[in-house]
């Protein structure tokens, strides 16, 4: 994928605009529950920092309403964790989108929730045009965000005098594209969740890519109804059956399969001390759920994924979070860290699962986007990561002359 790094930039004495995602979960008490969004960026700021730039630094939190911040939208905790975990001084500087503060080279400072901007939502090029004024290089190093098409995430980077990816952008882009554009064959990808309906484009969009299409959870219940057997009072959707019959059809012709459970783990109610037994998965019996995946389609599911060349794995096979129905997952989990095949896991309950079962020094990529990452496996390019690739193009790293408008919007 073309597209500028940080790395391949001078950047002493500049003005460096870091677009990060400090998007972090709070306590009810108001302090930081969790820290790792802040360290992922650290890399960045202290590269910026040791080339002798001038570094400033910003990120939404949470939905404000633009132009009215309050204390809860407040940046603030994110200021004292970084000065924390940089040993230095990180002031906030609020109305920043004026461009009347000062960054000295070799200084960081962090500039107040972005979403606070008029015009931040709407992507408006006026404001980008007014940033752009006072900074040299606009980096992007917020994968998590690259689906949305807002101002310090889009329209910036197009009107920034050059726009790149900080590391963190780059190797989620780099392992995607490793996984997914150039991936070593067999390609098996593990799709699961509750509904087909919110997969289905990620589902059409593998079936023409993958050789392995390994399907679980209520997705794989639909997929099971579509082929004829009888799914008990298992989470499915009847009225997707023929989408899902299209997408196995649409594989096959490639030469592709989708992989289902032979065996499932079926349960009488949904509660962790429910009656569990073992159950064929063409004969699920009436008032009766399937939970997890059964002993033979462990083996064989584990036995596919040490064939594999790539695997992308999102979601877990089973409702992990229920000790009698975890086998499944942890099977998942450690058949993926033990193939030889390059791994990429990515999504809020994989994360969960990977972290349960204690993989993660395994996979050789976890991502750090959550929407991001299952609009990249649909297919879509991202707002950011477009604009990002329409600025690798040497042309365009130019100043671009800034928009004058009759009736300007007042900085917020």
């Amino acid at each position: 994928m073309n597209f500028l790094r940080l790395s391949e930039l001078d950047l002493a004495g500049k003005r460096v605009f870091i677009r990060a995602d400090f998007n972090v979960p709070f306590n009810p008490d108001g302090s930081l529950a969790d820290d790792t969004r802040i360290r992922a960026t650290l890399p960045a700021i202290r590269h910026c920092l040791d080339a002798g730039a001038a570094v400033m630094i910003t990120s939404h939190l949470g939905r404000p309403a633009e132009g009215a911040l309050t204390a809860a939208d407040s940046l603030a905790p994110v200021a004292a964790a970084l000065s924390a975990l940089l040993g230095r001084p990180v002031p906030l500087i609020q109305g920043w989108a004026s461009g009347h503060f000062h960054a000295q080279p070799g200084e960081v400072v962090l500039l107040e929730n972005c979403r606070g901007n008029v015009g931040e939502k709407a992507d408006d090029p006026r404001l980008a045009a007014r940033i752009a004024r006072f900074i040299d290089v606009y980096v992007n190093d917020a994968f998590g965000t690259a689906h949305r098409k807002e101002c310090t995430l889009h329209a910036l980077a197009l009107a920034a005098p050059v726009a790149c990816a900080g590391p963190l952008m780059t190797a989620e882009l780099d392992a995607l594209g490793r996984a997914l554009a150039q991936p070593a064959r067999p390609l098996a990808a593990i799709v699961a969740g509750s509904k087909v309906s919110t997969k289905l484009t990620i589902l059409e969009s593998l079936a023409d890519k993958v050789d392995v299409l390994v399907l679980g959870g209520g997705i794989a219940n639909t997929f099971l109804a579509a082929r004829g057997c009888e799914v008990g009072a298992s989470l499915h959707e009847p009225d997707l059956l023929e989408a899902a019959r299209r997408v196995e059809r649409r594989l096959a012709e490639r030469g592709g399969v989708v992989w289902l459970p032979e065996d499932v783990v079926i349960a009488d109610r949904f509660a962790a001390d429910a009656d569990a037994r073992i159950s064929d998965a063409e004969r699920v019996p009436a008032g009766w759920m399937i939970l997890d995946i059964g002993p033979k389609s462990r083996n064989s599911l584990a036995a596919v994924l040490a064939r594999a060349g790539t695997i992308v794995w999102n979601g877990p096979v089973g409702v992990f979070e229920f000790d009698a129905f975890a086998a499944g997952t942890r099977c998942l989990a450690e058949a993926i860290a033990a193939s030889p095949a390059y791994s990429i896991a990515g999504g809020g309950d994989t994360l969960a699962a990977i972290a349960r079962f204690g993989v993660g020094e395994r996979i050789d990529y976890i991502s750090t986007g959550g929407g991001a990452f299952l609009e990249f496996l649909e297919g879509r390019e991202l707002p950011a990561v477009a604009a990002l690739r329409a600025r690798a193009r040497p042309a365009s790293r130019r100043i671009e002359p800034v928009p004058q408008f009759e009736h300007e919007p007042e900085p917020s």
